[in-house]
């Protein structure tokens, strides 16, 4: 299947990004630690420029924390501020306003130099759709200020949400950008849930899962199913929805739905704490 998803909102809200960038200080940027450069928007290097870099490992209680450990060194290495977090749990949120105002420390100084006290900072918020940028926003001011779902699309345009004295945060729609050069990364993007699962098909989402899982994190699915692992998607698929009495008239194995409970349990952790990705750092 060919994995791709640019709807016309998305063009649009690349433009107001764009335009509303002169505004800001520092862009924060939410990735999902179980696909930490997958889900890091390519554009949004290019929309950056010289601004002050903050990159959160979001979703990081549903990452393999020894992973996560990694990519935290790796884009420190790259110049950004991160922090692994956990936006509807609380954890770390609360560390991210001290991290904001180191990336903006220069910036604070050549402001107290021209006499300009008392100007909050101004962040935006960016990420791909389904990423967390909502909840996190909730969970940092601490109180609902924007739209939440889980499911991608939720934030349809921008809005300025004044935190508190110190700090000014514009929160926008999640943008994917327009072709995915390796359908690998469409795939993993997929996987989240950051695509219209609309035009995707689900069993073979579950699928390629199952197959990724049996390689990467042997043992895990038996742990999780009761059922022997296989290398073959299809058949472990088969397996899993028989031993779980998911079942149509006739005794046939219900794989559409069988597919459903698989793919919501990796999203929500029920299988366990699971990267998507091992390396790739030579291509963020």
């Amino acid at each position: 299947m060919h994995y791709q998803w640019y709807p016309g909102h998305m063009s649009k809200a690349k433009r107001q990004i764009q335009d509303e960038l002169k505004l800001v200080d520092v862009i924060v940027e939410l990735v999902d630690a179980r696909i930490p450069i997958s889900s890091k928007n390519p554009d949004i290097n290019k929309l950056a420029g010289n601004k002050p870099r903050v990159l959160l490992l979001n979703k990081a209680d549903l990452a393999d924390d020894v992973r996560t450990k990694e990519y935290k060194a790796y884009f420190e290495k790259q110049g950004y501020r991160v922090l692994p977090i956990n936006a509807k749990g609380g954890t770390g949120v609360k560390n991210v306003l001290g991290v904001i105002k180191e990336a903006c420390k220069e910036k604070r100084e050549r402001d107290l130099k021209k006499g300009i006290i008392g100007r909050p900072l101004r962040a935006m918020i960016l990420g791909i759709p389904n990423v967390g940028k909502s909840t996190f926003i909730n969970a940092f001011a601490g109180k609902n200020c924007t739209l939440t779902g889980n499911k991608p699309g939720v934030t349809k345009g921008k809005q300025w949400i004044r935190l508190n004295k110190e700090l000014e945060l514009l929160d926008t729609p999640g943008i994917l950008w327009p072709k995915f050069e390796d359908q690998g990364v469409g795939l993993r993007i997929a996987w989240i849930g950051s695509i219209n699962e609309d035009i995707l098909d689900i069993r073979e989402l579950a699928v390629t899962l199952l197959e990724y899982l049996y390689t990467d994190y042997p043992g895990i699915i038996e742990k999780k199913y009761g059922v022997e692992e296989i290398a073959d998607g299809n058949e472990a698929l088969e397996r899993i929805a028989r031993k779980r009495a998911c079942l149509k008239k006739g005794g046939e194995a219900d794989i559409d739905r069988a597919a459903g409970f698989i793919m919501d349990d990796f999203r929500t952790g029920k299988i366990g704490r699971i990267t998507l990705e091992r390396g790739g750092f030579d291509e963020c």
